[in-house]
């Protein structure tokens, strides 16, 4: 029988203090998420060198594809999601992130099917090779070296990019998305070149030199998102589908490292509806009724509120052909941080920094990564070990 509140630990509120203190830091860190989240630029230097040693340039031999499907569950899956934004509204296939078992019924052999996962054995990847295989489509493989995902792509003598596996999957985004990038470059559907990964590492190294466990909260932009973030219901929107992609990816990270509930999306579809959330009781009708006088170390839960984080393009994007104006997306972006201001709904602002889609991309994921990590320990949790996440796999596999 499994015990349902085994390893699980931690305090309710966060202890702020905790986070000025790297031996404590590294104490609560035992698996080292902090370590694996900053070999990020690593990351993308090491799958890029992987890459090229697996002769992608076979998958333009064929001419270019009718779709491209990556198949993946998890960070796996949203490899397929930056690859869509990436590409961008010029691209000239369609391109499908699929986080089901198997492929979709229309796949066949005029298509290429892109199968990710970290540990090379989760069944929604391994399903999706199979079933390319089987069909005749081109697959392309990505997995963790001698795993089963590799013997299906040999047996498919289909190309293989090993990810080694030195991180849990969720600290792998790097490893697992350069190799999908560029195997959608070699059949030419997007544009990442090697000043574009060189500046991306780059980028992705600086910040996490910022958001090191040494940097004090005041100087630590990841440090103070967190403790901004301690206690709250947090909302986070992009401005932009590159940043909708961001926000996505840190609503996965504060779920499943600080194991907070979160509301993510793209901020023209909350425009629709889900701002709504900052007249609720969560939001401004909880800020209107607030005591500026009280003491925060005794709120008893019952005054629990929104936090907003935005994440915006920065006007980087001006002058690429995107769905919608750049224009649009800034005066909505400033309408809702007014929005916040008058309901009394804190807003944390990441603004995009680079010259390239993907740089940009890394700029709004790096600190948000981190800020997940340092809220999980501030909460005394071990962002490494998920103790719910091990008792489903236990549960669904009896």
């Amino acid at each position: 029988m499994i015990d349902g509140t085994a390893g699980v630990s931690g305090r309710r509120d966060a202890d702020e203090a905790l986070l000025d203190n790297p031996d404590a830091l590294a104490e609560h860190d035992p698996g080292g998420m902090l370590r694996h989240t900053a070999s990020a630029g690593a990351q993308v230097r090491e799958s890029a060198a992987l890459a090229a040693e697996a002769n992608l340039s076979v998958l333009a031999d064929d001419g270019r594809p009718r779709a491209v499907v990556i198949a993946g569950i998890g960070t796996a899956g949203r490899t397929g999601d930056v690859l869509a934004t990436v590409a961008g509204p010029r691209c000239p296939v369609p391109v499908i992130a699929h986080r089901s078992a198997g492929v979709p019924g229309w796949v066949g052999a005029a298509d290429v099917v892109i199968a990710v996962s970290a540990s090379g054995r989760s069944p929604e990847a391994l399903g999706a090779a199979e079933a390319a295989h089987r069909r005749g489509a081109r697959l392309v493989a990505v997995g963790a070296p001698d795993s089963q995902l590799q013997s299906i792509a040999e047996q498919a003598r289909a190309p293989f990019i090993p990810v080694p596996r030195r991180a849990p999957a969720r600290a792998s985004l790097w490893a697992l998305t350069v190799p999908v990038l560029l195997a959608a470059r070699s059949l030419g559907l997007v544009k990442v070149n090697e000043a574009d990964l060189a500046e991306t590492a780059a980028r992705l190294d600086a910040d996490a030199d910022r958001c090191r466990s040494a940097a004090e909260s005041f100087v630590n932009p990841a440090k103070s998102l967190a403790l901004g973030l301690a206690g709250s219901i947090p909302i986070v929107w992009g401005s932009s589908p590159l940043a909708t992609v961001a926000a996505r990816r840190f609503g996965d990270t504060l779920s499943a490292n600080a194991r907070y509930p979160v509301v993510t999306g793209a901020l023209g579809e909350a425009g629709r509806g889900r701002v709504g959330l900052l007249d609720g009781v969560f939001g401004g009708l909880a800020e209107g009724e607030r005591d500026i006088f009280a003491d925060p170390a005794e709120d008893d839960g019952e005054g629990t509120r929104l936090r907003l984080v935005l994440l915006r393009d920065g006007g980087l994007n001006a002058e690429d052909d995107t769905d919608e104006p750049f224009a649009v997306e800034e005066r909505r972006a400033d309408a809702v941080q007014t929005l916040a201001e008058r309901r009394g709904v804190r807003c944390d602002v990441v603004t995009a920094e680079g010259g390239s889609a993907l740089e940009r991309l890394a700029s709004l994921i790096a600190v948000p990564d981190f800020a997940s990590i340092y809220l999980a320990l501030a909460h005394g949790l071990d962002p490494m070990a998920v103790p719910a996440i091990t008792e489903m796999k236990e549960l669904s596999n009896q």
